[in-house]
């Protein structure tokens, strides 16, 4: 497991060597990129449930402003921070200890505005904290729990998400019908690619909602 490109190029990573993580293949990860192009460039970044950092290493590598790495695993999530400092992107990254779901359960949005960028406070509570809006958020959860279904009816209503935010699933195309019966206000599918065992589906706001978005901002 390698970084594909960008400013880390060619850097090795450490993966865990227990299963219940299932970091994405180079192949995969080289097509999902492909398809952001210059879209990750200066994004907001998260990685919600960041096993070892892959994806959301890759985001920095190829020039994201930031990146957020979520993970409840004490050990996986220090695997993180061993990537992050073998690649040299550590200064624009922050590690999070936490579930998942509680993540998004308990972000805080005040006045309907997403915080500032930049990272909490030394010693504050990453879970009690305003939401910064994220431009690209990427949801790789453990297979056949439901999970990938359950994290995406929390983010269509939720403020993580910008307006012109894109949410990815990673799932086994097995799991794809649960996915794609999850009620949705304000997100839609607008794209999905297959790569063997991989599913990867395209989340983004619908339009009809932004552009009610954009005449209230404009008023």
């Amino acid at each position: 497991m390698r970084v594909v490109t960008g400013e880390a190029k060619g850097r090795k990573l450490k993966a865990p060597k227990a299963t219940g993580t299932r970091p994405i293949i180079d192949r995969v990860k080289t097509a999902l990129f492909d398809i952001l192009s210059t879209r990750v460039e200066d994004a907001r970044f998260l990685d919600l449930f960041a096993g070892t950092g892959s994806v959301g290493i890759e985001a920095l590598s190829r020039g994201a402003a930031s990146a957020t790495f979520i993970e409840m695993s004490h050990s996986v999530l220090k695997l993180v921070r061993e990537n992050l400092k073998i690649t040299g992107l550590a200064d624009r990254a922050e590690t999070i200890h936490a579930d998942a779901f509680k993540f998004l359960q308990n972000c805080q949005d005040e006045k309907g505005q997403g915080a500032p960028r930049g990272y909490p406070a030394a010693g504050s509570d990453p879970l009690r904290r305003p939401c910064p809006q994220y431009d690209i958020i990427y949801v790789a959860p453990p297979q056949y729990h439901e999970m990938a279904a359950r994290a995406l009816g929390i983010l269509d209503t939720s403020p993580l998400v910008a307006e012109s935010g894109l949410v990815i699933i990673q799932i086994h195309p097995k799991e794809r019908a649960g996915v794609a019966a999850v009620p949705l206000t304000r997100l839609q599918l607008t794209d999905e690619r297959k790569y063997g065992s991989t599913l990867l589906m395209f989340y983004e706001m619908k339009r009809e909602h932004s552009a009610h978005v954009d005449a209230h901002a404009e008023t």
